[in-house]
């Protein structure tokens, strides 16, 4: 058994990818998008008539509009291939405004209706900011599910968490990648690996925290710069990996152990906690890496957005 069918046993896997095209290789339950993917699959010559078609059809409308309705149609190509959900994102530069964010997600979900897609296929991604996370409770309060993403830290998982969203999605690698650039030339790879990969480790401690409180929401590691940062979290309730990793998992034959389960989480002497708005954004501004990589990415998907709202518009 390779390393992919292996961990499927484990851990629920998804495809982080626009490619769709890709995916029937690796067989995955569930897929996930953001702006950045969707731009990269759009610029090549196979989804390139995806973006003209939509202008074509939808020409006149407001240019949010044709954004979300070219997500729409990204996510509703993957969903004939894939049995689960997939994971659409609401625009970057909203990530700030909860009343926005709840309209957006609501027209995404109302599109995929349209296309005669079932809402419990479908998770609405927003960015774990205290107005996100708000938006999300609200989504999800009108039976509207969402995958909370760019979460960095603890504080943003145990408000996510109280809010009742179906989902997490810590970055492993961005946080790995923080840590490296912080210590520089004291950094020591054999020392930071596995389950000592500080992305690693804060992802076990949601999964650990989750499931001793009996927190409903679903942790989805993501963001991986290497197989070892997967292999250390098989067990996980879902792990989303870009299609390269996924090809090397496939092609590799090494034992692969169950690294997480809620037994061991359950007899955890943990704390329970409760952050309100003041509290979140404090322990959040405390996180150095997590403010830093929170900003950081909020940016680069508003860049990406802004480069295909100009692809839109010259379509």
């Amino acid at each position: 058994m390779n390393q992919l069918d292996a961990l499927k046993q484990f851990t629920t896997v998804v495809a982080d990818t626009g490619d769709f095209k890709q995916l029937n290789a690796f067989r995955p339950t569930d897929a996930t998008t953001n702006p950045s993917l969707i731009l990269k699959a759009v610029q090549k010559p196979d989804y390139a008539p995806l973006l003209q078609d939509t202008v074509a059809r939808f020409r006149g409308r407001p240019l949010d509009e044709l954004m979300d309705r070219l997500l729409v149609r990204f996510g509703c190509e993957i969903l004939s291939i894939i049995p689960g959900r997939v994971s659409t994102e609401v625009d970057a530069r909203l990530s700030f405004d909860t009343n926005a964010t709840v309209a957006r997600g609501e027209r995404l979900i109302e599109l995929y209706q349209a296309s005669g897609i079932p809402t419990d296929r479908v998770l609405i991604k927003v960015a774990s900011t205290w107005e996100g996370i708000e938006a999300a409770r609200q989504l999800e309060h009108r039976g509207i599910h969402t995958n909370l993403t760019l979460l960095f830290s603890f504080c943003q998982a145990v408000a996510c968490g109280q809010a009742k969203v179906q989902l997490v999605s810590p970055f492993v690698g961005r946080i790995y990648d923080w840590h490296k650039k912080s210590a520089g030339a004291t950094w020591v790879e054999a020392d930071n690996a596995g389950p000592m990969d500080p992305g690693v480790k804060s992802v076990t401690q949601i999964y650990n925290y989750y499931k001793k409180f009996d927190i409903a929401t679903e942790v989805m590691g993501a963001s991986f710069r290497n197989v070892g940062q997967i292999t250390a979290l098989a067990g996980c309730d879902l792990l989303t990996i870009s299609p390269d990793l996924l090809a090397t998992l496939d092609a590799t034959q090494s034992p692969l152990q169950c690294a997480l389960d809620v037994a061991s989480a359950k007899k955890m002497e943990l704390q329970h906690v409760y952050l309100d708005e003041n509290n979140f954004r404090l322990a959040l501004n405390e996180d150095a890496m997590a403010t830093e990589k929170l900003a950081e990415g909020i940016r680069a998907f508003c860049a990406d957005a802004v480069k295909l709202d100009q692809l839109l518009l010259n379509a």
